[in-house]
């Protein structure tokens, strides 16, 4: 039996949630530490974060779901939750990595931004 439908569903369930999650706690404390750095442009920060909001979301869920052409057929239940926890691991380090190179981008050239 080809367990990989569910796998899909099951894996998309987990990711996205963790994505919009994730993204909406970047997000509300974005605001404050980039207004930190930017202190009197608010509108400027406000879109900042906005865009890195659309970019995060499209990037991410954009690579989940190309990752579903990678799997290979799944016929047991251990195979199935072995290929989810991989895959899912895999995006939540995307994410952590994505976000600490987006702060130091931000820090290192936000002074430029606004010059």
């Amino acid at each position: 039996m080809n367990l990989n439908i569910i796998g899909y569903l099951i894996y998309l369930s987990i990711t996205i949630l963790i994505i919009l999650r994730v993204g909406k706690i970047c997000y509300k404390n974005g605001n404050i530490y980039i207004s930190e750095l930017i202190p009197n442009h608010k509108d400027v920060c406000h879109k900042i974060n906005q865009v890195l909001l659309m970019a995060y979301y499209l990037l991410n869920i954009g690579y989940c779901a190309m990752t579903l052409i990678s799997w290979q057929k799944i016929t047991s239940a251990a195979q199935l939750i072995e290929m989810v926890s991989l895959k899912t691991a895999v995006i939540i380090f995307i994410i952590s990595v994505l976000h600490y190179f987006d702060i130091i981008i931000i820090t290192k050239y936000i002074h430029k931004l606004i010059k």
